[in-house]
């Protein structure tokens, strides 16, 4: 599935980015605060605003494109109304989380790190999301959902289609 970024649509930030570039482009970190800066802007780093922060801040795209996939916070896909985060770490994993996942895996037609084409769920792995009592765990947004087994998955999607 492609996102394609609207540039016109996004002209009021891309305006208010760019003026954020040019301030900030020769501070110590700039291209961090600059990634994290479109992030949170656009939701995520299209191939449009990588391109815009490389002639911005003469910086190759490969090592932009290299910082965006390195750390884990950057997407290059926009996140789902609804994100899910499926704490894989040893708590939950040994308590079914792999099992969790293929299970909402299924349901939505999407792996980890995608979006539905409707752009109303994302998937996404973590290592802990501090609530090993309760595992193995999903969080929905800001929801919490734990002790959950493959057959819970369908139910606990419904409340957000």
């Amino acid at each position: 599935m492609e996102f394609r970024f609207d540039l016109e649509a996004n002209k009021e930030k891309i305006e208010e980015f760019q003026f954020f570039m040019k301030e900030n482009k020769n501070k110590k970190g700039a291209l961090m605060m600059v990634l994290h800066k479109a992030q949170s802007t656009f939701g995520y780093l299209p191939n449009e605003i990588q391109e815009m922060i490389s002639r911005e801040m003469k910086i190759p795209v490969s090592e932009i494109y290299g910082v965006i996939t390195f750390y884990s916070q950057f997407t290059l896909v926009p996140k789902g109304e609804y994100d899910i985060g499926i704490c894989l770490g040893t708590a939950c994993y040994v308590r079914g989380a792999q099992e969790i996942l293929d299970e909402i895996e299924k349901e939505l037609g999407i792996t980890v790190g995608q979006t539905t084409p409707d752009g109303k769920f994302s998937i996404s792995g973590t290592r802990c999301l501090g609530a090993c009592g309760l595992a193995p765990v999903i969080v929905v947004n800001d929801d919490v959902h734990g002790r959950l087994k493959p057959e819970d998955i369908k139910d606990v999607l419904n409340k957000y289609r």
